[in-house]
């Protein structure tokens, strides 16, 4: 047990040593949400795909543009289009980070929302600047809380340049 724990130890440390989240470091992103692990209004399959660009505007806080695309399996659910805009800030350059964003979501002709969302994830960096980053994510709805607000987990690929 104490060679696991110490194997535990050195992998964290090592996968940790490249987090280096400094100001002027280029962001590029893609990732899958929902992946049917997510909670609103519908039980069918929601899966959906996002790019993201940031830019570390000061040590640890990095300014960020989205785009991205779901899919939702009901028929009474439409799929949507986002575009967005949100800040990251990472918790002592370990990794760990706190994200606050804002989307305009469309939908079919008559369907436009705007969903302010939370997140907390970790950026486990698998080279010295390429990142797995899951995270656990709230969008939350204006126009219909029910079937659009959204609980979910996304897991992405992260590039820092």
């Amino acid at each position: 047990m104490k060679k696991i724990a110490t194997l535990l130890v050195a992998l964290l440390t090592v996968v940790t040593a490249h987090a280096q989240f400094e100001e002027g470091k280029v962001y590029l992103g893609g990732s899958l949400t929902g992946l049917n692990l997510s909670y609103n209004g519908s039980e069918d399959l929601n899966l959906g795909l996002q790019a993201q660009a940031g830019y570390m505007f000061r040590d640890n806080w990095m300014v960020t543009a989205q785009a991205g695309y779901n899919h939702s399996g009901n028929d009474n659910i439409s799929d949507q289009l986002m575009v967005g805009a949100g800040l990251r800030y990472y918790i002592i350059d370990n990794g760990l980070f706190l994200g606050l964003n804002a989307k305009l979501v469309h939908a079919n002709h008559n369907y436009n929302d705007l969903k302010p969302g939370l997140e907390v994830g970790y950026a486990f960096f698998l080279g010295k600047s390429v990142t797995l980053e899951p995270a656990i994510y709230y969008d939350q709805s204006f126009r219909n809380h029910s079937d659009y607000s959204t609980i979910g987990l996304r897991v992405g690929v992260g590039v820092y340049l």
